[in-house]
């Protein structure tokens, strides 16, 4: 039996993709005014959208528990798989790799864990990249390495109105939020380390979009690439950006994926929400 491969919720991949390379999803909880659910599951993208754009909404997010992921491991082993490979969201971001390795080192060394650095198909391209690997007939060792290889040639860009979401979360530093604050700028953003980290401000929205555009570009430099592009509420944002990617990037484009932020990413970034994943394929 192939290597299984297991991810998390936060990686938005397209529900045919997770099907087609039999994925594991292990959803996180979101709680938006107190109301708890499993992202994915039981709070959509439109849940979160709508909640989030009331006045001070609470919204937080939890780990999936130790426990959650030892029950998914012991599973796919009991059904027949020689072992299992576990690609997370970075562990700058959430305890959910934490999680995932504590439940690993119950069970012993058929199951690795990766962290990815990322979130959003900066973590669904690994994940394809390990699926790939195992479908191919890889063993855990080639899983993990094709994973760990793929999140080198991922690189993650997001735009947002306002850095307050992410500033209420603990996800960036509360100076630079009251900075873009104050002077009333844009913030797009990247995770070079695993960690959210402001790349650069713009005035305006559009501005933030061509830049988002432009930084993608110079990310794929010459490689022939895989695209994906998240939004919160805000689809017209989404073709915007497709667009424009697909006549500056021409025919080294190979697979789009346009998906909406789901709610765990969404109670950290907040509606308007705009994100460009480059993949740059290997050579050869």
């Amino acid at each position: 039996m192939p290597v299984a491969v297991v991810t998390d919720s936060t990686a938005y991949l397209p529900p045919e993709l997770v099907r087609a390379h039999r994925l594991t999803v292990v959803p996180l909880t979101v709680v938006l005014d107190g109301v708890e659910g499993l992202e994915g599951v039981e709070v959509s993208p439109g849940d979160a959208a709508r909640a989030l754009g009331g006045r001070r909404v609470a919204a937080s997010t939890s780990r999936p528990a130790p426990a959650q992921f030892g029950e998914v491991y012991r599973a796919l082993l009991a059904e027949g798989a020689d072992a299992v490979v576990s690609v997370h969201l970075s562990a700058e971001l959430s305890g959910t790799v934490e999680a995932a390795r504590l439940a690993a080192a119950e069970i012993g060394d058929r199951v690795a864990v990766v962290d990815s650095r990322s979130t959003g198909m900066g973590l669904g391209f690994p994940v394809l990249a390990a699926a790939a690997a195992a479908a191919g007939g890889a063993d855990l060792s080639g899983v993990r390495q094709a994973a760990v290889d793929a999140i080198a040639r991922t690189t993650i860009f997001f735009y947002v109105d306002t850095l307050e979401f992410l500033r209420r979360g603990g996800r960036i530093n509360a100076a630079e939020a009251l900075l873009g604050t104050a002077l009333s700028v844009k913030p797009i953003l990247h995770m070079p380390d695993g960690a959210i980290v402001v790349r650069d401000r713009v005035r305006t929205a559009g501005r933030g979009l061509a830049r988002l555009v432009d930084l993608a570009v110079e990310a794929a430099d010459d490689a022939e690439v895989d695209l994906a592009v998240h939004h919160l509420a805000a689809p017209q944002r989404a073709e915007q950006l497709v667009t424009a990617l697909t006549e500056r990037l021409g025919d080294r484009r190979h697979d789009t994926y346009v998906t909406e932020a789901g709610a765990v990413v969404a109670a950290h970034a907040g509606p308007g929400l705009a994100c460009v994943v480059i993949h740059r394929r290997p050579a050869g």
